[in-house]
């Protein structure tokens, strides 16, 4: 039985020497040069074109190359039955908390209004608000939102965290569902978005949770582009109500070279760069998830379709 690896762009040169590291002995069949689809056992994709995987017969397990899962609705044919695996790995954990963490003392610290006055040449020191005195709410409170707090914690930041269900994790104040979404979010300082985009999160980031937010608030989007109302966040930002945003994740992408987000003084923009899947770290974290389900134990990081992510 073997591994297909399939992806939309060419990514198999770098991913198939760290998968063959992982998992020796095991034979790997690249997309479209594949010899026998009824040897797959178990696949390996990103945005994998429509009716490939349902023509794999022995196939029982799906495993994303993203954190995400929207990539997979490029195939409707994807047999509802097998199941799925989202990206959990030491590399794109990591890469998140990096950014995270940057952005959230980049507003933190006030480097935006530095840039403006170094463009200005003008030396002005800002007053400085002690880290233990700023909260920052991160919203969106799975795996990714509670390593990122724990090095928000680290330094000393106050930190809240929401989640759909109830989390706990010491030294953070934790809310959860409708009823303690107000509450979590009157207390953002700095608000950090990690939700999974599901028709239940598409706009939430809009003008009446702007609203709730404290007076001259800071946001920083790392999760999907389809969080953000755009206009919202403009007019959030021109009345003060927001301070300054960092985005990393658009709709579309690439971000349209005429789009007001470029030019907007108040805005920090990376081309979604936040957090990228790792080769070797992400082969590992599938070797060993095939290797529970080989002993009879339940994969890790089963995506609930129901939920959307």
């Amino acid at each position: 039985m073997s591994i297909l690896f399939l992806s939309y762009d060419e990514r198999a040169p770098r991913w198939l020497p760290h998968l063959e590291a992982a998992m020796p002995g095991r034979e790997i069949q690249v997309w479209p040069e594949v010899e026998d689809l009824a040897r797959v056992r178990y696949a390996v994709v990103c945005q994998p074109p429509a009716g490939v995987l349902k023509q794999c017969p022995n196939l029982e397990a799906v495993f994303s190359m993203w954190a995400g899962i929207d990539h997979l609705k490029s195939d409707p044919e994807r047999p509802p039955e097998i199941p799925v695996v989202r990206m959990v790995e030491r590399g794109l954990s990591t890469g998140m908390c990096e950014y995270v963490t940057m952005q959230v003392l980049f507003h933190h610290r006030r480097m935006l209004d530095y840039r403006e006055q170094q463009a200005r040449a003008e030396w002005k020191p800002l007053p400085l608000v002690p880290a233990w005195t700023r909260t920052v709410g991160i919203m969106g409170f799975g795996e990714l939102g509670q390593l990122a707090a724990e090095k928000l914690v680290g330094l000393e930041l106050q930190v809240a965290g929401w989640s759909r269900s109830p989390k706990s994790m010491d030294g953070v104040a934790c809310y959860h569902g409708e009823d303690g979404l107000d509450a979590f979010l009157a207390r953002s300082e700095i608000l950090v978005c990690l939700l999974p985009l599901t028709e239940a999160t598409r706009g939430v980031l809009n003008a009446q949770l702007f609203a709730k937010l404290p007076r001259g608030a800071c946001l920083i989007n790392a999760a999907r582009g389809g969080h953000l109302v755009e206009a919202d966040l403009l007019a959030a930002l021109d009345s003060g109500q927001l301070d300054s945003a960092s985005l990393d994740v658009f709709d579309p992408e690439p971000l349209p070279s005429d789009h007001p987000f470029w030019s907007h003084p108040r805005i920090v923009l990376t081309p979604h760069v936040a957090a990228g899947t790792l080769p070797e770290t992400a082969s590992q974290s599938i070797a060993a998830n095939i290797a529970r389900h080989e002993r009879g134990e339940p994969f890790d990081a089963v995506v609930d379709f129901s939920l959307g992510y």
